[in-house]
């Protein structure tokens, strides 16, 4: 898996969505979409970008995160096939020096607005949540925060025939015995698999948060002295995903008829009034994650730049360039306006699928929770590119 990205999709997906590949999963090996996914969809000219309701404030916020950006657009391959490096050479070197000007007129001087497939857009939210937790194990705060663990590793078991070794090889571990098995379990790994091996890079104090952080893929654990230890993605333990979500509004334990709505924080309230019958079913979620500590001021995304509340958002990259901008028109109007795509998530895929960054902190995960917003898309290209690819 790349390192520093997110594993992350929507929140709300995550939870409900069984079939999706979730945060913290690392999407089971198969084929690589065809660099020509975007032109497939259609790709068309959009509307000039002054006629656009862009925010000089919204605009300055996206401007400098593209600028963050830049230094992996001038150098990474672009999975859409839309893009080359060179095109973006001249908007990134004047977004080097635009600090007098007016950041709008950034945009509508550098950039053509695309229109990819329909244009009919769908966001999601995510967020950074903060948990109480420590470096060290003190009274209340006990649940194990782990490290990537040396002995996870890729291979094949041993009774896989040779033509059926394809693709990257499962994760697992080598057991007493020299035999190749599956790596612990969520559940195992929560009874103590992994105790007593110096793997602990932190403690936490509310399993249930600790879980909901896993989704997340990195976070804040904030100790009772105000010390801030920022966690990310390491690894995973290579079982599949289960959104519980799913699996408790299937057994009516959640929505329509109980107390519990189906939201987020319905699955909490549930999990906290049912300790024994919640413990068993965040368990059925046999994924665990392995975290890392992170040193920045922001949680890495996919790009491997930081990803900033209202300014970053996580898409397809085999439709949306990663470091593009990306102008959203929406039912839910905090969600509108200019944002960068420097993300992925397993469940944002499609050409007009994104998942809007909101932030740490309880504003950002009331926000990120609620976030399902319909309405347009646009991805803004460097001019010159729709000539290129022969649209008009």
């Amino acid at each position: 898996m790349r390192r520093g990205g997110r594993r992350l999709a929507g929140l709300a997906a995550l939870l409900f969505l069984a079939s999706c590949v979730g945060p913290g999963v690392e999407t089971p090996p198969g084929p690589t979409p065809a660099p020509s996914d975007a032109t497939a969809a259609g790709v068309r000219k959009g509307p000039d970008i002054r006629d656009l309701r862009v925010t000089a404030q919204d605009a300055e916020g996206a401007l400098a995160s593209f600028r963050e950006s830049c230094p992996k657009l001038l150098v990474r391959t672009d999975a859409s096939g839309l893009t080359r490096n060179e095109d973006w050479r001249p908007s990134c070197t004047a977004a080097a020096t635009w600090t007098a000007r007016d950041p709008r007129g950034f945009f509508e001087e550098h950039f053509e607005a695309v229109v990819v497939g329909d244009g009919a857009a769908f966001a999601t939210g995510y967020f950074e949540p903060e948990i109480t937790g420590s470096r060290h194990r003190r009274p209340g705060i006990e649940t194990p925060v782990y490290g990537l663990p040396p002995d996870l590793v890729r291979d094949w078991p041993a009774e896989t025939p040779p033509e059926q070794r394809t693709g990257r090889a499962p994760l697992g571990r080598f057991d007493e015995a020299g035999r190749f098995v599956p790596y612990y379990t969520h559940a195992e790994i929560a009874d103590g698999a992994l105790a007593g091996r110096g793997l602990e890079i932190a403690w936490v104090a509310d399993p249930i948060e600790f879980f909901f952080l896993q989704i997340q893929g990195s976070g804040r654990l904030i100790s009772p002295e105000d010390e801030v230890i920022r966690i990310g993605y390491a690894g995973q333990n290579g079982h599949g995903y289960t959104a519980i979500g799913a699996v408790m509004r299937q057994r009516g334990l959640i929505g329509e008829g109980t107390p519990y709505p189906t939201s987020m924080q319905g699955i909490v309230q549930y999990l906290r009034d049912h300790p024994e019958e919640g413990r068993a079913i965040m368990r059925e979620n046999e994924s665990w994650v392995f975290f890392r500590e992170l040193t920045g001021d922001g949680p890495l995304g996919a790009l491997e730049v930081p990803v900033r509340r209202e300014s970053s958002v996580a898409a397809d990259p085999n439709f949306v360039p990663l470091g593009a901008p990306v102008f959203l028109q929406l039912d839910r109007t905090e969600a509108n306006g200019l944002w960068i795509a420097q993300d992925t998530g397993g469940a944002i895929k499609g050409a007009n699928r994104f998942d809007t960054f909101w932030g740490a902190g309880k504003d950002a995960e009331r926000i990120a929770g609620g976030m399902s917003a319909r309405g347009r898309a646009l991805l803004l290209l460097p001019k010159g590119t729709l000539a290129r690819l022969g649209v008009r």
